[in-house]
């Protein structure tokens, strides 16, 4: 299965759309491009693979395999990206602002709904994150 991030870059924050065969699944919000810094960025561009991960404060959601000098880059909820992220990407179903969403926990029921699936059938799951190609400098 291949999903696609397309990102709109903001300084307050990241702003995507989570499309699996060219069709919307989710908005997704992340922290600013800050040159893959720790903590502070949103991971580079590029095709991930994602598997699934369980943890008690998120409950049921995936992580984002081999990232750069990262790790620990997962997809789980959250609804302001400079107060609730650390480099890690926020499904919302609904944009509200520069790295900032609504139901967060919402849209990530329905993203694993779909990525658990295709990972119970022992699919391979990638994302591959770039740029609007429509967005305006």
């Amino acid at each position: 299965m291949e999903l696609e991030l397309i990102r709109k870059y903001f300084d307050e924050g990241t702003n995507g759309e989570i499309l699996y065969q060219d069709r919307l699944i989710t908005y997704a919000i992340e922290l600013p491009w800050k040159n893959n810094q720790a903590r502070v960025s949103c991971i580079p561009e590029g095709k991930y693979e994602l598997v699934k991960r369980w943890s008690p404060k998120f409950g049921r959601h995936l992580q984002v395999m081999n990232v750069s000098g990262r790790e620990y880059i997962l997809i789980h909820p959250a609804n302001e990206a400079l107060r609730e992220l650390k480099g890690c990407i926020a499904p919302v179903c609904l944009i509200t602002g520069a790295g900032k969403g609504i139901r967060s926990r919402m849209a990530l029921k329905k993203l694993t709904s779909l990525v658990y699936g295709a990972l119970d059938r022992h699919e391979q799951i990638f994302i591959t994150i770039k740029k609007d190609n429509y967005e305006f400098d």
